[in-house]
């Protein structure tokens, strides 16, 4: 009896420690302003762009879109080989209410919401999630891939096209 109720506490410790360490993906007291800064420093040094993805701890899609996209091995290396992923806190604690401003206020289409930015910091994209979804409480694996090929740095290079 004793070795069960070991079990169940080491497994109920490991699954609450699991379910916390998922649910820190956003930081309300980080400096947002300086952290994308230098996410676009380093995506225009190695030549990507930067997936910005808005939405906060409490946000169980948002928290499915990052689970998601890590246990996927073909999104995880598009996400790796074409951005610089950065998670953008909006909560109670911390709107984030003058970045939010600055891309066109996109907490408009619900969380999570993704801004594409280039190199230089410009917006390119916006992206409602809901476009994203399979119906079923995640994410459909062809949409997400697309949505982030279709606007990596390599998509929206002219050479690609002939220019």
């Amino acid at each position: 009896m004793k070795k069960i109720f070991i079990a169940i506490f080491c497994f109920v410790a490991y699954t609450s420690n699991a379910q916390t360490e998922g649910s820190k993906l956003y930081n309300p007291s980080a400096d947002a302003e300086n952290d994308i800064a230098a996410a676009i420093t380093k995506a225009k040094a190695e030549k990507k762009h930067v997936l910005l993805q808005g939405g906060g701890n409490w946000c169980s899609w948002c928290i499915e879109f990052a689970r998601f996209c890590k246990e996927d091995r073909k999104i995880d290396s598009v996400i790796k080989s074409s951005y610089v992923w950065y998670h953008l806190n909006w909560s109670k604690e911390n709107e984030n209410k003058k970045l939010f401003a600055k891309y066109n206020y996109a907490q408009r289409f619900g969380f999570p919401v993704f801004i594409i930015l280039d190199g230089n910091g410009n917006r390119i994209h916006t992206q409602n999630s809901e476009y994203l979804e399979n119906g079923k409480k995640s994410y459909d694996r062809n949409k997400v891939q697309a949505f982030l090929e279709m606007w990596s740095p390599n998509a929206l290079n002219p050479k690609m096209y002939g220019d």
